[in-house]
């Protein structure tokens, strides 16, 4: 063994710690939903992605249940070997009808969908543009690609087109304009009419991360396309959030880029396929999400997150403005941030506090975000539990 490595992440992990950033594991001993038990009592849950409150409802459960009884606990197998069930399939088309695509190629998890995307379908001779506040996993998908690389500041329609011009200037064969549909930090909803319109102007191509709008934003919760009513090239997305809550991610696109992706994308060659559970509860979520039950739990979610944001900006919080669910709480310090996250869960709520590497240094937060599950009675709880916190470190008035 060599003795001067681990020292040396020993004091990597000391000094993480010492400046508020560690990111510790509370284990939850329930279900996902709008109250989990932890630590032996029963507290509000305020920071899952669980928009829909699918992940522990009964009938995607059950769902689950269903498929692994049927399916078994998985194929021991990669897609183009042995591990294509019919449930795949019938995921396959289910979200491919449900986000209105040709077709659907599905991964082991939505970083791999991203990591996968790019490499196979851009060479050297094309180029990438991509928000600069885009999830990790478009960054890294950008990296395993020898394309060339742009950025545009978040939601600047002058950068995009500067980046565009410099683009075709370079001599780009084919561009992309990568983004998030909805910036899982901020809750931004990217402006996509914008963006269709410069992409149409300069014959790019447009890939939209889905994975925090699927299921509950737009028209029927297609996603931040059809919430701005544009049409887009690929959509990535996933079954973790508000689809089930389980896991798995997918790539929505014509027929025959997800011919070529079956073929050359690695996180698909070389993974495992999706569990027939995780693709049970899935298909039943998709069900609600599509359906009038999906109409009344979204309104209920966007009814929920209004009544908070009036709350907590009446009680003097600086909130990240919008209109989506995700609703940070900006704090700026990373230990403040910390502390006040282990404040309210002794008073009852339980969130986390995001800070770096997650967002920039000195923009620490605590990302709230509701759920068509929450009760007004239960935000209500959660605006007076922050209130209390927020007067006694400093935060509030």
């Amino acid at each position: 063994m060599t003795a001067t490595f681990y020292d040396r992440v020993s004091a990597e992990l000391a000094d993480i710690d010492a400046q508020g950033l560690t990111k510790p594991e509370r284990v939850i001993a329930s279900r996902q939903g709008p109250v989990i038990k932890v630590g032996g009592r029963d507290v509000l849950n305020f920071c899952a992605n669980n928009y829909l409150g699918l992940a522990g409802d009964e009938r995607v459960t059950q769902a689950g249940i269903r498929a692994q009884e049927k399916w078994g606990a998985g194929t021991a197998s990669v897609r183009f070997i042995c591990g294509t069930l019919e449930i795949h399939k019938e995921l396959e088309r289910a979200i491919a009808d449900y986000l209105g695509f040709e077709d659907t190629i599905l991964f082991a998890a939505a970083f791999d969908a991203n990591g996968g995307i790019f490499e196979p379908l851009f060479g050297a001779e094309d180029a990438i543009i991509s928000d600069s506040l885009n999830h990790a996993s478009i960054i890294d998908g950008v990296r395993l690609c020898k394309a060339k690389r742009y950025r545009f500041a978040t939601s600047d329609m002058a950068d995009l087109e500067a980046q565009l011009k410099q683009a075709r200037a370079d001599g780009a064969k084919e561009i992309i304009i990568a983004t998030d549909g909805a910036f899982s930090m901020d809750g931004y909803i990217a402006k996509l009419k914008d963006i269709r319109a410069l992409a149409d102007k300069y014959s790019a191509l447009i890939m939209v991360d889905d994975c925090h709008a699927t299921g509950f934003l737009g028209p029927q919760g297609r996603g931040s396309y059809a919430w701005n009513d544009v049409e887009v090239d690929f959509v990535t997305g996933t079954f973790g959030k508000a689809l089930g809550g389980a896991m798995g991610g997918f790539i929505c696109a014509k027929a025959n880029v997800v011919a070529l992706l079956k073929q050359r994308a690695r996180p698909y060659l070389f993974s495992n396929a999706l569990s027939p559970a995780v693709c049970g509860s899935s298909l039943e979520a998709i069900r609600i999400a599509a359906g009038e039950e999906g109409d009344a739990l979204r309104k209920q979610l966007f009814a929920n997150a209004a009544r908070y944001r009036a709350a907590m900006t009446e009680a003097g919080f600086t909130l990240q403005p919008g209109e989506h669910p995700i609703i940070p709480v900006m704090l700026g310090d990373a230990k403040l941030a910390q502390d006040m996250a282990a404040r309210l869960l002794e008073l009852g709520v339980y969130v986390i506090g995001f800070s770096f590497p997650v967002v920039p240094r000195g923009q620490a937060r605590i990302r709230t975000q509701m759920s068509a599950a929450h009760t007004f009675e239960q935000i209500d709880q959660a605006v007076a539990a922050f209130t209390t916190a927020g007067k006694e470190l400093g935060v509030i008035g």
